[in-house]
């Protein structure tokens, strides 16, 4: 199958990251971010305008904060005039009752929408180690493949409608978040009880405490106080509530969503935009 013309729009920590993965294909990439031009991989084109992009590529990827960045980013696409645009592949986490709206918004102008969410951090986008996890209809899932075989080597189509993966993106971030709160709590008792934070994550890591967070981001991010996980605490509070709204959307259980939820935006309220490992010394030191 050949590779059709690709936009990108969103050049984060995250989309930047993915939007380099995809030049380094030689695929011809046409790019937009708010900030300007600086944050535009090496290979692809900058352009001024979200139409401008929907003019030059067939297929546009997203990599935006939120749900409602995403919906406006859609909605200048599908109404781009001479626009060539005919997919588009959304990696942000914005929800399931967004990824429905956009769904819609894009079908109305013939437009095919596959939800591709990223799970593995900005380290797993360089490394072309990170999940994606898409879902979308039959046709559109089988035409964005090139392009999703770009952006990562490890792919996974959960579902045939958009929001599924969605979903599954926020169960994701949920775990995660609690398996590094609870981390974090673990190892503040055990260093202030007098052990070593290596020796724990040594015996933790064979035992059955053993999670992402003790056998990745302590290691690499608290343990030698980098910090540089690269994922804000104020997203995954985003992420969080996300989550929790879609919990009670289907009146389902949420007694550890509503408490973890809680933590993250306090986090976030003390310390905005902090990379996310730092909820270690905000615990430890509460």
């Amino acid at each position: 199958m050949s590779t059709p013309s690709v936009g990108f729009v969103g050049l984060g920590n995250m989309g930047g990251a993915l939007a380099a993965n995809v030049a380094a294909t030689g695929v011809d990439l046409i790019v937009h971010d708010a900030a300007g031009p600086a944050r535009a991989p090496a290979g692809s084109t900058f352009a001024a305008e979200v139409a401008d992009v929907a003019r030059a590529a067939e297929i546009v990827v997203l990599s935006l904060p939120d749900g409602i960045a995403s919906e406006q980013v859609a909605a200048q696409l599908a109404g781009a005039a001479e626009r060539r645009v005919t997919q588009v592949v959304d990696t942000s986490t914005i929800g399931v009752s967004a990824a429905g709206r956009i769904t819609a918004l894009l079908a109305a102008r013939g437009i095919g929408y596959v939800d591709a969410p990223v799970s593995g951090g900005v380290a797993g986008a360089r490394a072309r180690t990170l999940t994606v996890m898409y879902a979308g209809a039959d046709a559109d899932c089988e035409r964005v493949e090139p392009v999703l075989a770009a952006l990562s080597d490890r792919r996974r189509r959960v579902g045939d409608r958009p929001g599924l993966a969605q979903a599954l993106k926020l169960a994701n971030n949920f775990l995660a978040a609690v398996a590094l709160a609870a981390t974090s709590e673990a190892v503040a008792f055990g260093t202030a009880a007098g052990l070593d934070m290596a020796t724990m994550l040594d015996v933790l890591n064979s035992a059955s405490g053993q999670n992402n967070a003790t056998a990745e981001k302590f290691p690499n991010q608290v343990l030698t106080e980098n910090y540089a996980a690269g994922f804000a605490n104020s997203l995954m509070a985003k992420d969080l509530r996300l989550y929790l709204g879609e919990v009670r959307e289907l009146d389902g259980p949420e007694s550890m969503g509503a408490v973890t939820s809680s933590l993250w935006e306090a986090f976030a309220a003390a310390q905005p935009g902090v990379d996310f490992t730092r909820i270690y010394p905000f615990i430890r030191d509460a």
